[in-house]
């Protein structure tokens, strides 16, 4: 077993892993029990997983759990406390969520974004998540107000 301590939604969270290079999904999920990331497609295509890691986005499926030590990791429930974070809000103000499954990456991405400095149509741009859902217009109209 190997001992890890990382930086999740501002808490030092230490972990007991039995392969360093556990993918960072897992932990968040199985061991400290955040299960608003969700598992996608496993290969870094469909977003489902997004995280920020120091600010930046990043697939928490592909992600080994060792390499986030010392860094500063950031999942949907670290956000915001109360969804007022401006890309949670257009979400709600949009009504996009259909069945929701992908939504925590995609706000996550959106967020990266938004911290890239980046708005509204570069936004769109850079979102390269998947949602078998479809709600791609309605995506796309909450990321044009920010």
């Amino acid at each position: 077993m190997t001992t890890l301590t990382i930086n999740v939604n501002g808490v030092n969270r230490t972990v007991s892993v039995s392969d360093p290079s556990m993918p960072l999904l897992w932990v968040l999920r199985d061991l400290i029990g955040l299960t608003g990331t969700k598992y996608g497609c496993g290969i870094e295509v469909c977003g489902a997983c997004t995280v920020l890691i120091d600010g930046q986005p990043e697939h928490s499926c592909v992600f080994d759990s060792s390499s986030a030590v010392g860094k500063k990791v950031v999942t949907i429930e670290g956000l915001s406390s109360d969804t007022s974070h401006p890309a949670q809000k257009a979400w709600i103000d949009h009504q996009v969520p259909q069945c929701g499954y992908c939504q925590s990456g995609m706000i996550m991405s959106c967020a990266g974004a938004m911290a890239a400095g980046h708005r509204g149509s570069e936004i769109q741009g850079e979102l390269q998540n998947l949602c078998v859902c479809g709600t791609y217009q309605r995506i796309k109209e909450a990321v044009s107000t920010l």
